[in-house]
């Protein structure tokens, strides 16, 4: 496994259930990028979703609570679960799941957040969940290395080892790793892994998104709230995050303060009460050139990919997980729609 955030240990995860032994590759710290700086939303209900990527969606609301169930047995630690939902400010049409979801009148929404403020805008309500990325990340690792998941952090691998057009392993600057499979989980990073593939079939990018934490002061904010300027997640610890921005500036990670104000003003127009900065950060997304995820076994035999993720890869890890756990292990099938062979159908060239 190349890449150790949320989609590369869901698998090592699933893959360890099934009884495979896992190796997993990461350039900096298990879960240091994308997967920590997520906001956490599990919006499945959102209409803007891509289409070919509902199924997948659907899958991990079905299963969602069991994989946080069973990481938590496993690791002894949790994930702050929220389920209280997400009221949506102002989106124009219902969230997929129409059954379940309600517009709501003014005073439903004074009664569900009494230091929400609104105006005149429409709300919804959406049986959205949402989880701390960075705890489902402490979470997820130690319940990994409880199960016996080994973890090389700090080594970037560079290019995957093919021998016979076919898969051995994966080399960094200082050390090769053999492997009977490699799944490419390395995020933004994705697309600087040279395979002997032509073209590559991870053709990631990153889009930076600046975010903040603030405090909850008075409002006790119990929902996710979402609006086109901003969403706020409200954590246990009476925190709310605040996110974000969408930005085209390759691998820079900087934050400016004139963003961040932006963010925190539209944060506190919706609800006046919130608390002061406690922490601002941003992260970079693994976006793909079609805007779907990547999931699937390339033309080199036995190298997957399961990238491109964008701002959903908190949402789509467990069902991701157990369809690329199905292909590595020669158990399922895959969804056609989002191999990576869409992009062209490479030639193995190694």
């Amino acid at each position: 496994m190349v890449g150790g955030g949320v989609i590369g240990l869901s698998l090592a995860w699933e893959l360890r259930k099934r009884g495979a032994s896992v190796l997993v590759v990461e350039r900096g710290e298990l879960g240091g990028e994308a997967s920590s700086a997520a906001g956490g939303m599990l919006a499945w209900c959102d209409p803007h979703l891509p289409e070919a990527a509902r199924g997948l969606a659907s899958a991990s609301r079905e299963c969602y609570g069991e994989f946080v169930g069973e990481i938590e047995e496993t690791s002894g630690l949790g994930v702050d679960l929220r389920k209280f939902g997400t009221i949506m400010l102002d989106d124009g049409e219902p969230g997929a799941f129409l059954a379940e979801s309600r517009k709501l009148s003014g005073a439903e929404l004074a009664a569900m957040e009494p230091g929400l403020r609104v105006g005149s805008r429409d709300a919804q309500w959406w049986p959205e969940w949402s989880v701390d990325p960075r705890r489902l990340m402490a979470c997820l690792s130690a319940a990994c290395r409880t199960r016996g998941v080994t973890a090389e952090t700090g080594v970037a691998v560079t290019d995957v080892i093919a021998e016979r057009r076919r898969v051995v392993g994966v080399r960094s600057a200082n050390n090769e790793f053999q492997a009977g499979a490699v799944v490419n989980c390395a995020g933004a990073w994705a697309g600087k892994i040279a395979c002997g593939v032509a073209p590559l079939p991870s053709p990631t990018r990153p889009v930076k998104g600046q975010m903040l934490a603030v405090g909850g002061g008075g409002s006790q904010l119990l929902h996710v709230v979402r609006a086109p300027e901003v969403y706020l997640i409200p954590r246990s610890d009476g925190s709310v995050v605040v996110g974000a921005t969408v930005e085209e500036v390759g691998f820079n990670k900087e934050t400016h303060p004139e963003a961040i104000e932006r963010l925190r003003a539209a944060a506190v127009a919706l609800v006046p009460e919130l608390g002061s900065v406690r922490e601002v950060w941003a992260g970079l997304r693994p976006g793909s050139v079609d805007g779907l995820p990547i999931i699937g076994e390339t033309s080199l035999p036995g190298y997957f990919v399961a990238g491109g993720h964008f701002r959903d890869g908190i949402l789509l890890a467990p069902a991701t997980a157990k369809v690329m756990a199905g292909l590595v292990l020669g158990e399922g099938s895959g969804l056609e729609a989002l191999s990576p062979r869409r992009f062209r159908v490479g030639v193995a060239v190694a």
